[in-house]
């Protein structure tokens, strides 16, 4: 290893003088209790982020009939609601969601939108007219029916994305009231408006793919926080629900292929002989490493059913019990694969539809991408409880709903497609199939809190690609990553626990995924360690399974599982925008002066030797031999011979009397030849974090030492620290390994580790246009035709 001159103050210090300074102090609130900014501990929510006594939630039941036509790309549906009201209050009235309302031109989540023109790039008539794809149907919920169990029609009142039904008399604590709506809207084409579900059409072979959710008027959640939580639906804050039982009844062109939340009822009527045979085959696959899944649709009878025209219609009933929410999927389109691996003892389908468009990424990957996130977000939570969990490929490029995704990454026309396209799939396959976890089953309120759903299910996506690819790029749990946002002006940012729908454009992804998930990720690396940051987390999914938690259960919970006091890291990360920034300021050495006669005179003689080493006595070298007293030896004396730097009885005497005066710990230090160096460190930033610096040693090994955040808990701006080594350092490197996401790495080493500026040797260059074919591409067009393949399965 190249040797680096130490820019240091070199001090001896006879041992037992140096006395211990007191830490230089100023005040701060970094470290103290979030107190006030959390909610105050009650029988509903309790000190220690479990649920209380007296915690509550009320559920809804479904029993939902519903049309798919597929010439008007329209949903017909009734349904019937059982909702128990399991709180203390008498409820008056109950409000619903209408999510299709937010269609509608003159919703407030379209016209509140901001916009500009671009006179220079040009503009888009969608950057114009936000709402421009919703102008040519009358979209949004249109409610034909609303009437108690006895067909008596009951008041309600739509407000906007809301609607409240009055009851004739109120529904009391412990007590159901049933209620029937009928209804119907127009699907999005959900490329063209930018919705969360809606149709894709192909017009190649003129079919569609139906990917549909926040289709039916649902019950709003009522709880102990909020009461009723009836915030509009403006686009970004997603959904707050409630748990219920569901049965759906889903008639469809007889061509199609219906996937959905649940379990399917009816598969002898809805599935052929062949097709059934499959299904059963594929109940014994998902456990071996390389089982391919079973094709219960296979691609050539999908593309098929394309060419062919419906004869009828085909009903498909799926049941599912204690979710909350329901989604579907339909088209003729549908290739349909399937395993059953084995989760924690239980086997669950992993399933996959796709069109052909989207082989031979989806055939290859999908499904077993399923089978992975369940194994994976299983052990760190609670085994999967439900019995099935979809991908589907089709216009949405990604969203979550109970056993059901939607998910995009589709290949170029030609089969082939990108490193990035690839590595897409599988993150977004991971991504929205984990979210049956965060929120599906643990049901943060995400209109309020996107982070509680979208921060912890990245972390765990996180964690599950590098189980799936040890050289998978999930940069984003890494600190690195988050570092750009950290970086921005703080005017420019938003703390994670903003609400929703208020979070800055352009920033929701690094506020309510990255950021969360990359902060999530410190703890369990840095701050806690593995051990029990896992311990905590699987604590808070097992506390708040089918339940519904705050921020402040979370935060408790992670601290009452692990006894480490966290507050200072939720106030930094999740309430603040000041960003990490460490600097090593400066590094003074000192050495006990130990005395060792052994040591200093050789010491002492070197130095003599080196302020010898003069110009002129180099350059004399040739002609020493020349001088008298070299020439004539009666010229030398005592004096000539005596070497002052010799080691005496009597030097070793006074060292062994020095030597019984010292303590056994103060003699070792002496004997070793300890180093103190003391690093003078700044908190430039503003969140306090752990002291992470590495030693590289001038023969060639280093060091790492840690120190927890606590160490700037009396002065949370500047800071010294004395280590002490055996070893003399060369060079000290403040966060080493990046894991703390210091915006400013450049004043972490000392002695400064100078960076070359780069400058650009250049020629004249002929520019060219048109995008680079793909790796797959190039590599194609480099084979014979022969060996040319469509790229199809």
């Amino acid at each position: 290893m190249q040797k680096i001159v130490l820019l240091v103050t070199c001090l001896t210090i006879p041992m037992g003088m140096a006395q211990a300074q007191a830490p230089t102090q100023r005040a701060n609130t970094r470290f103290e209790q979030l107190g006030p900014m959390l909610p105050t501990p009650n029988t509903f929510r309790t000190a220690s982020g479990a649920p209380g006594k007296d915690y509550f939630q009320n559920r809804a039941d479904y029993d939902i009939k519903a049309t798919l036509d597929d010439t008007k790309q329209k949903i017909t549906g009734s349904e019937t609601i059982t909702y128990h009201n399991n709180s203390t209050d008498a409820l008056p009235f109950l409000w619903l969601q209408l999510d299709q309302n937010l269609f509608k031109p003159d919703a407030t989540g379209n016209i509140a939108r901001t916009n500009s023109i671009n006179a220079e790039q040009g503009s888009s008539m969608r950057q114009l007219d936000p709402s421009a794809a919703l102008k040519g149907k009358d979209y949004g919920h249109k409610i034909t029916s609303v009437r108690d169990q006895a067909g008596k029609a009951l008041k309600y009142t739509i407000n906007e994305t809301m609607m409240r039904i009055d009851l004739p008399q109120a529904v009391a604590p412990g007590k159901t009231v049933s209620f029937s709506i009928d209804w119907n809207f127009n699907i999005i084409d959900a490329k063209a408006a930018g919705g969360r579900s809606g149709y894709e059409f192909f017009p190649k072979d003129g079919n569609y793919v139906y990917e549909i959710a926040q289709w039916f008027p649902r019950l709003c959640a009522y709880n102990d926080v909020y009461g009723w939580q009836n915030k509009q639906f403006l686009g970004q804050g997603e959904f707050t629900l409630i748990f219920g039982n569901y049965k759906v009844a889903i008639t469809a062109p007889n061509d199609h292929v219906v996937g959905a939340t649940g379990e399917l009822q009816n598969t002898s009527q809805v599935l052929s002989a062949t097709q059934q045979k499959r299904w059963n085959e594929a109940k014994a696959k998902g456990d071996k490493p390389g089982e391919n899944p079973v094709l219960i649709v296979t691609q050539a009878e999908a593309e098929a059913a394309e060419k062919g025209k419906p004869t009828g219609t085909k009903t498909w009933v799926y049941k599912a019990d204690n979710v909350r929410d329901f989604a579907f999927s339909s088209s003729r389109k549908f290739i349909w694969d399937a395993l059953q691996p084995n989760i924690e003892g239980k086997r669950v389908w992993a399933m996959s539809l796709y069109p052909k468009e989207a082989n031979p990424l989806w055939g290859q990957y999908s499904t077993r991408l399923i089978a992975h996130t369940l194994r994976s977000y299983s052990r760190r939570t609670i085994a999967y409880p439900y019995p099935v969990a979809y991908s589907v490929h089709g216009p949405v490029g990604g969203m979550e709903y109970p056993m059901m995704s939607f998910n995009g990454a589709r290949p170029e026309a030609d089969g082939t497609y990108s490193e990035g396209t690839k590595n897409f799939l599988i993150l977004v396959v991971i991504h929205e199939v984990g979210h049956n976890f965060f929120p599906m089953i643990v049901n943060s309120d995400e209109r309020q809190w996107s982070w509680m759903d979208e921060g912890l299910n990245s972390f765990l996506e996180g964690l599950a690609c590098l189980e799936w690819d040890a050289n998978f790029p999930a940069r984003g749990i890494e600190p690195q990553s988050i570092v750009p946002y950290m970086q921005l002006d703080s005017s420019k940012q938003m703390p994670i626990m903003s609400s929703s729908d208020n979070i800055l454009p352009g920033t929701f992804g690094p506020n309510a995924y990255s950021k969360p998930a990359t902060a999530l990720n410190i703890l369990r690396e840095t701050i806690m360690g593995r051990e029990l940051f896992d311990y905590a987390f699987k604590e808070y999914a097992r506390r708040w399974a089918f339940k519904s938690p705050e921020p402040a259960d979370f935060f408790r919970t992670m601290e009452d599982a692990s006894g480490v006091d966290l507050d200072f890291f939720w106030k930094g990360w999740f309430y603040g925008v000041q960003p990490v920034d460490q600097s090593l300021v400066k590094v003074d050495w000192f050495q006990p002066n130990s005395q060792n006669p052994e040591i200093t005179k050789a010491e002492a003689r070197a130095a003599a030797q080196k302020r010898a080493n003069t110009i002129s006595k180099q350059r004399d070298a040739a002609s020493k031999d020349q001088s008298v007293v070299a020439q004539d030896s009666t010229m030398k004396d005592f004096y000539n011979r005596y070497d002052p730097y010799a080691v005496t009885d009597e030097d070793k005497k006074k060292y062994q009397d020095y030597l019984a005066t010292l303590t056994p710990e103060e003699r070792t230090q002496a004997e070793a030849g300890t180093n103190f160096y003391t690093l003078s460190l700044q908190n430039k930033g503003g969140i306090p974090m752990p002291v992470i610096v590495r030693m590289e040693f001038e023969d060639g090994t280093d060091s790492v030492a840690r120190f927890p955040a606590e160490i700037w808990r009396f002065n949370d701006a500047s800071i010294k620290k004395v280590v002490a080594t055996t070893k003399k350092v060369k060079q000290w490197t403040l966060d080493p390994f990046y894991e703390i996401a210091d915006i400013n790495t450049e004043d972490n080493s000392f002695p400064p580790v100078s960076q070359p500026s780069r400058f650009q040797l250049f020629k004249q260059q002929q520019r060219g246009g048109g995008a680079a074919p793909n790796p797959m591409q190039q590599q194609r067009q480099q084979q014979p035709p022969a060996k040319q393949g469509t790229g199809r399965n």
